[in-house]
């Protein structure tokens, strides 16, 4: 059978930008997966998504104009239940082959098609039929049902469409925007399907301003994307459009010249990819003497509210200059860059407006009102969670033994949460923590405490940098403890995939700040030392918090490479110094390229069953009780490694540590080749647990060595 290429294009209504593109990729792979299950698209088919403002298309390789038919194979029931004692149909049988559309007009040649074969216990009666294939027509419109219904639509509108049946009247229809048209081809045939209350045609329409024609005709599905750039001015391919909007907009930085440079952001390329058909980009300019206000609020104005791409100097400093991305290009830009000029300048004002207003308050003088900005019913106001986090930050600064550390922290941690009742981020909440260093070091608190107050929120998402000083440090993980306590305490636990409170985040932050920093503090004490500034507001959840905080580990662990033996060997211990885990894990990396690796790790896993079985055994080996030679030389080997690996162990270097106990390996295989541990003798039984229990002790200190056998 000859195949085809395969259009299908939903033309709509604007589209919602953020969701444009899980919208167009989920459209097209949809499509692809339901033809595919109906046989109508092979293994080499491949599908190119579009996604523009106003249209969802997708072209799809290799499509049957029929699928083929198919041999299928179906049990019917027991032998026993479909023949009686003759060896006739009973009326069961008879009743399901009718079903399956089998001709029962003669019971014995019916029961002559069928196959008997074993089926567990019993024998069964299958029956072979052939399937005739999906023909293109159906197939597809089951498919653009599918496709329709799984989108990922962040908010279905309603509204009506003129009915187009004998009868008048109007229809609902509930969809992401009202939808105009439906295109389906295949080649250049077009394929009878109906959705959204539209039947599908050949024809489409391209740039609203710009295109050569209003409706564009598409002769044939591979001409889709080209004639929809060249007749409707539009590029179709999401990909293509943002690949070209960077291209131009480092052009344009180009340009200007100086060494700019336009900002990167990711989602802002996105967003704007998804709000232009046919992009062009623009340089603008504002006033110099917006620049005196930080500059973080300028770019958020900017790119929240306007969707323009700031231009940032060599150093990263913002310039006066903005680049547009406009969805027309006149002959004569003018009239749109001014026009874009002039919007931007009542922004920029109201950002300055607000700079200006909030310093005339100081940040002092704001604590007082957080004591009316509730935080969470069970927990209080922002002025009772401020005190908490100062309780905290002092209990880290003393665990840590620096008092001048613990009188900046208390005051950074005093002022953290007061620019949350400025003006500025009362307009902007992402500015948060970054306005307060900006207000702290106006009033006069000096970078250390500025930078601390700015920094602890840090890090706000996966692979955001770490507080710069030790006080931001101390701050940042007093705020993250009081919400990870609080929460846990008051039982709002993050579930599947929801997380509001993002504890996830937070106890990330708190991984990677006692690991990176390496931090002379343990968690457990950490989490505990907590608990006294909530007084009676939460219940003591810490112990399902550290199991919450190590399985945050155990995944980010995984994610930078480690093997899931290794992880589990190491965190089996619940190392309470999060910066020594990164050490452990390569002490074990290396011990297990180690030739006695394996050997140790499978008597490991057999000691801890002796001992898990022995129950309590004391670590006490007495030698007048050593009786067999194996047990003797073990236990001599011993007295000369353990020492030695004790002491590189205490000065952490751990795989020394490990690869001195390997020492031990032949000692222990002769132990257990010759040696009854459990012997009748009680006192020779207890003897020799115990010498199990030292070695076990010594060889577990830097992980589980019996996580690793295989």
């Amino acid at each position: 059978m000859t195949t085809k290429n395969l259009l299908v294009e939903l033309f709509v209504e604007e589209l919602p930008p953020k969701a444009l593109k899980k919208l167009g990729d989920s459209f097209a792979t949809t499509l692809l997966d339901q033809l595919r299950a109906m046989g109508l698209a092979t293994d080499a088919s491949v599908v190119t998504a579009y996604a523009s403002p106003r249209r969802l298309a997708a072209l799809i390789s290799h499509v049957y104009l029929k699928a083929a038919d198919k041999a299928v194979q179906q049990k019917l029931m027991p032998v026993a239940v479909g023949l009686d004692a003759a060896g006739h149909a009973t009326p069961a049988l008879l009743k399901k082959l009718a079903a399956l559309g089998a001709d029962v007009s003669d019971p014995a040649q019916a029961v002559a098609a069928l196959k008997r074969a074993p089926d567990g216990k019993a024998e069964a009666l299958f029956y072979d039929s052939l399937v005739t294939g999906a023909t293109l027509d159906s197939g597809l419109q089951k498919a653009l049902d599918e496709a329709l219904a799984k989108l990922p639509i962040p908010k279905v509108m309603s509204y009506q469409l003129e009915s187009d049946c004998e009868l008048p009247g109007w229809s609902s229809v509930h969809f992401v925007r009202p939808a105009h048209g439906l295109v389906a081809l295949h080649g250049s045939t077009v394929v009878p399907v109906k959705a959204l209350g539209l039947k599908a045609g050949h024809t489409t329409r391209g740039h609203r301003f710009e295109a050569k024609r209003e409706i564009v005709t598409i002769q044939d599905a591979d001409s889709y994307a080209e004639l929809l750039k060249s007749e409707g001015a539009v590029i179709a391919s999401f990909a293509e459009r943002k690949a070209e909007i960077a291209r131009q907009l480092a052009a344009a930085a180009a340009q200007v010249g100086g060494g700019v440079r336009p900002i990167e952001d990711e989602a802002l390329l996105d967003e704007v990819t998804a709000l232009v058909e046919r992009p062009k980009v623009l340089v603008c300019q504002f006033e110099p003497e917006f620049l005196t206000v930080p500059q973080e609020c300028l770019i958020l104005t900017m790119k929240a509210n306007q969707k323009y791409f700031p231009l940032l100097d060599a150093a990263g400093t913002l310039t006066n200059k903005f680049l547009v991305v406009s969805n027309i290009n006149p002959a004569d830009a003018s009239a749109v860059i001014g026009g874009n000029e002039r919007v931007v300048r009542p922004r920029l004002a109201d950002a300055k407006f607000f700079y200006d207003q909030d310093r005339k308050k100081t940040l002092e003088s704001r604590v007082d009102g957080l004591g009316k900005v509730v935080y969470h019913n069970k927990l209080g106001t922002q002025g009772e969670r401020v005190e908490r986090v100062r309780a905290i930050a002092k209990a880290i600064a003393q665990q840590l033994g620096d008092a001048g550390l613990l009188a900046a922290a208390d005051t950074a941690a005093r002022l953290a949460k007061t620019d949350l009742l400025t003006d500025m981020v009362g307009e902007f909440p992402e500015l948060q923590g970054i306005m307060g260093g900006y207000y702290a070091r106006h009033d006069g608190h000096g970078e250390e405490i500025a930078d601390a107050i700015e920094d602890h929120y840090k890090p706000r998402f996966a692979g955001d940098e770490l507080p710069r000083n030790t006080v931001g440090l101390v701050v940042a993980l007093a705020d993250k403890l009081e919400t990870l306590v609080g929460m846990f305490g008051i039982g709002n636990l993050p579930t599947g995939d929801k997380d509001p409170f993002a504890l996830r985040r937070h106890a990330l932050g708190v991984i990677r700040m006692l690991g990176e920093k390496s931090l002379a503090l343990d968690l457990s004490v950490l989490l505990d030392a907590a608990l006294p500034a909530f007084g009676d507001k939460i219940s003591n959840a810490n112990a399902a918090l550290v199991d919450f905080i190590y399985d945050r580990l155990a995944g980010s662990l995984r994610e930078q490479g480690y093997s899931a033996q290794e992880v589990d060997a190491v965190l089996a211990l619940r190392p309470q110094r999060l910066g020594d885990v990164p050490k452990r894990l390569a002490a074990v990396r290396a011990f297990s390229d180690l030739p006695e690796a394996a050997a140790l790790a499978a008597a490991n896993k057999r000691i801890s069953n002796i001992l898990k079985k022995a129950g309590d055994v004391d670590a006490h080996v007495s030698e007048v009780l050593l009786k067999e030679k194996a047990e003797q030389a073990l236990y001599f080997a011993m007295r000369d490694v353990v020492p030695q690996a004790n002491r590189q162990f205490d000065a952490g270097d751990y795989t020394a540590a490990l690869k001195t106990l390997a020492a031990l390996r032949t000692a222990v295989d002769a132990f257990f080749d010759d040696v009854m541990v459990n012997a009748e003798e009680a006192d020779l039984r207890l003897n020799r647990q115990g010498l199990l229990k030292t070695l076990h002790d010594a060889m577990n200190r830097v992980a589980d060595l019996s996580r690793l056998a295989s």
